[in-house]
């Protein structure tokens, strides 16, 4: 199997990659209904790409029954609309279940969390993405680069071992080290996704990237694809111009470190009417006094 098998997901990356929220009910439990609804949402919105179990999904809060559930909902919904590239991670067997889960549930793709463990070698970072990607050969595989020390060469051997690596969600925040990294790994052997969505999209896109994440575009998936247009154009003071449209609510999320990450999209939605602000541990909702900045900053922005 060569990466030219892979040319339907391989575009489904060069694009506006969404991380939809996990709404969570009164009672703590997924709130299903909700969920569906902030799923068609976006589809309705234009969105072609999901990846549910990232991030901005609260994947580390949930339950290995919960994902699954996450997963089985949002291919569902997605079926026919758009490419569904789902989160894994976790030891290996687990990371390993979770993406033969996918492939049985009808997803196209994985995004692979970084590893999280206190030693991180470079071969066995590789090992650990190899065992994935093994796994299930006929799915793209995306790894998450966070680490700003891994090697372009690890990646590179990965992609050689691997055919159905096909893309890099990179999310170092530093524009000179990924146009560097990506063309010592190999700037067309992997489609570059700018994993620190909006705020990063314009510098990376500049140096290589053809697509971004984005946690923003359930709030306005218009305003994330009008920017993607705007790169895709070259038309860059129109990128940057939704850049400073959005610029103090994505700096409110990476704030402390990302600690209000996701409560600041929970509470724009709660705002909307569009589910509940509740959050998980480790996860705050915000205290009230910052609700209200929250819902001005988008009250202008169009779904």
């Amino acid at each position: 199997m060569t990466s030219a098998d892979f040319s339907g997901q391989r575009h489904a990356l060069a694009d506006v990659v969404a991380i939809p929220v996990t709404p969570f009910a009164a009672d703590g439990s997924l709130d299903t209904a909700a969920h569906r609804a902030l799923l068609r949402r976006l589809l309705d919105g234009g969105v072609r790409t999901l990846t549910p179990n990232g991030n901005t999904g609260e994947f580390y809060a949930l339950t290995p029954e919960e994902r699954r559930a996450v997963t089985e909902l949002t291919v569902e919904e997605a079926s026919g609309r758009a490419t569904v590239v789902v989160g894994v991670g976790h030891d290996v067997p687990t990371a390993v279940a979770d993406a033969e889960h996918a492939r049985d549930a009808g997803a196209q793709m994985l995004m692979v969390h970084q590893p999280v463990h206190p030693y991180v070698s470079q071969d066995g970072w590789a090992d650990y993405h190899r065992a994935v990607a093994g796994a299930v050969p006929g799915l793209g595989v995306v790894p998450y680069v966070r680490d700003p020390l891994l090697s372009a060469r690890s990646l590179a051997a990965l992609g050689e071992s691997c055919p159905n690596v096909i893309g890099v969600k990179y999310a170092v925040p530093d524009a000179a080290r990924f146009a560097a990294f990506a063309r010592d790994a190999g700037l067309d052997r992997f489609v570059w996704v700018a994993g620190l969505a909006e705020l990063y999209a314009p510098a990376y896109f500049a140096v290589g990237a053809t697509g971004f994440t984005s946690g923003l575009v359930n709030v306005s998936p218009s305003v994330s694809l009008g920017m993607l247009d705007a790169l895709r154009a070259g038309d860059y003071p129109a990128a940057m111009k939704t850049w400073e449209q959005i610029r103090a609510f994505e700096e409110l999320r990476a704030a402390h470190r990302s600690a209000d990450n996701v409560s600041v999209v929970k509470e724009a939605l709660a705002s909307l009417g569009l589910c509940r602000r509740d959050v998980r541990a480790p996860s705050r909702v915000l205290p009230g006094e910052r609700r209200g900045a929250i819902a001005a900053l988008t009250a202008g922005w169009s779904a």
